[in-house]
């Protein structure tokens, strides 16, 4: 009788628990549909951003989104050219450039007869917002050799980019004859940017490859500074910049100067190196902190340089270790930038993206860095960077296995005016302004 009563016993307190555990649930449940309702939102609604009607402006001296503040995402397409002739070639940069100055500016596509394929992809809706979206259009090497009326006005330094001593380059990510960088708030203004490219000129180039990429968003500090954003190994990425809002430090180190070696036709245009970066995260995460800190030349929590300061914008002085005391020799900093008189001549302008691929084939995270820098002078910017850190101890952590070099030519002076118009001018092409 006595174990009949304890099994009555505990089955009263599973039912009891049950009902407690059911009423605990129900009331948790109640608590998150409330807090729901509050927030005004259901799961599938989409985000809210203040951010949609940011614009910048298509028309200048120089294209936009070299200098143009990056925001939180960004790719590369890089496409191969059908057009062949000068007339081809400027329906082209005139499509080109009248399809960037509407997806720039946002606004309402037209209304097409639904016996017909819409004007525009929907993906962001009925009205296309700008969200900060800039397109920056450059030109492959291949672009002028593959077209004998173009070859003569080929810029100066515009090469072929070819393999590095680490690098493990995939065909298929590299090189064309045009590349676009696309960059927006939002990934998926990016890509309705990109379809709708590929929508209007199908005739005239075809896509090859494409590499997106992001960037972490972060508040400003207390003070109103601004950090540099982290890549994949978990340092800041940009720290020694060069200040893109100085005009006078850019004419010098970004933007091909009038006078100089270069066709006339290329003033105001930059060269552009864009690299596919992989990184090994998995073995970098197993390296020991001291070793990362060695091998960058930097503290990883503050990005400050080694030796010295408290923040990433601190310069380090290199005349007082000379033998790599303090950063050592090989450290990436050191390496790529000699802080000197004369590796003033190397800086580049960088506006990296992070990029997640997935997994690989042997279980690995495909994670990199979307390289892309602007520099005046190719030879003397990045590869001659590149040169300096052939041999590094990072290469263990990373592989470049994609990109390629273009110049990227002066921007559309007005709406008359189009990306490239310089350049057929100066190969003889009659362009006629359009009002």
């Amino acid at each position: 009788m006595a174990t009949n009563d304890n099994k009555l016993v505990t089955t009263r307190r599973n039912v009891l628990f049950g009902v407690g555990a059911a009423g605990s649930a129900l009331a948790t449940g109640l608590t998150t549909a409330r807090a729901a309702e509050k927030q005004g939102g259901q799961v599938t609604d989409a985000p809210v951003s203040d951010k949609t009607q940011e614009r910048q402006s298509f028309y200048g001296l120089h294209q936009a989104g070299i200098v143009t503040p990056r925001p939180a995402a960004g790719m590369i397409a890089s496409f191969h050219v059908l057009a062949e002739t000068p007339a081809d070639v400027e329906r082209l940069f005139r499509t080109l450039s009248s399809r960037i100055a509407f997806l720039m500016q946002g606004g309402t596509p037209p209304e097409l007869d639904d016996k017909l394929p819409p004007a525009d992809s929907g993906l962001l809706g009925p009205v296309v917002p700008p969200d900060n979206l800039t397109i920056t259009v450059s030109l492959g090497s291949s672009f002028f050799d593959d077209r004998d009326w173009l070859a003569p006005h080929k810029p100066a330094r515009l090469s072929r980019m070819k393999a590095f001593r680490n690098d493990a380059l995939d065909a298929d990510l590299c090189h064309g004859d045009l590349a676009l960088q696309i960059s927006a708030n939002t990934p998926d203004t990016n890509i309705h940017a990109l379809r709708d490219v590929l929508k209007n000129l199908p005739d005239l180039m075809v896509l090859r490859w494409k590499q997106e990429g992001s960037v972490p968003v972060l508040p400003p500090k207390s003070d109103g500074t601004h950090e540099s954003a982290r890549n994949f190994l978990g340092f800041r990425d940009g720290s020694a910049n060069p200040d893109a809002r100085d005009a006078a430090l850019m004419d010098k180190i970004v933007w091909v100067p009038e006078n100089g070696t270069e066709p006339d036709w290329t003033r105001g245009g930059s060269y552009q190196a864009v690299r596919i970066i992989r990184n090994f995260v998995e073995r970098w995460d197993r390296t020991p902190l001291g070793e990362q800190e060695r091998i960058i030349g930097r503290k990883k929590a503050t990005g400050a340089p080694h030796g010295g300061g408290n923040t990433e914008h601190d310069v380090p002085d290199y005349s007082k270790d000379p033998e790599g005391t303090v950063t050592p020799l090989d450290a990436h900093i050191r390496l790529a930038n000699f802080r000197t008189k004369a590796s003033e001549a190397n800086l580049i302008l960088r506006r990296p993206f992070n990029y997640s691929n997935g997994v690989s084939k042997s279980g690995q995270l495909e994670q990199g860095l979307l390289f892309i820098c602007y520099q005046a002078d190719l030879e003397k910017g990045f590869i001659t960077v590149q040169r300096q850190l052939d041999g590094e101890p990072l290469e263990e952590y990373i592989k470049p296995i994609g990109g390629g070099f273009f110049f990227t030519p002066p921007g559309p002076q007005d709406e008359s005016d189009f990306v490239g118009r310089t350049l057929l001018e100066a190969a003889g092409h009659d362009v006629i302004r359009k009002s």
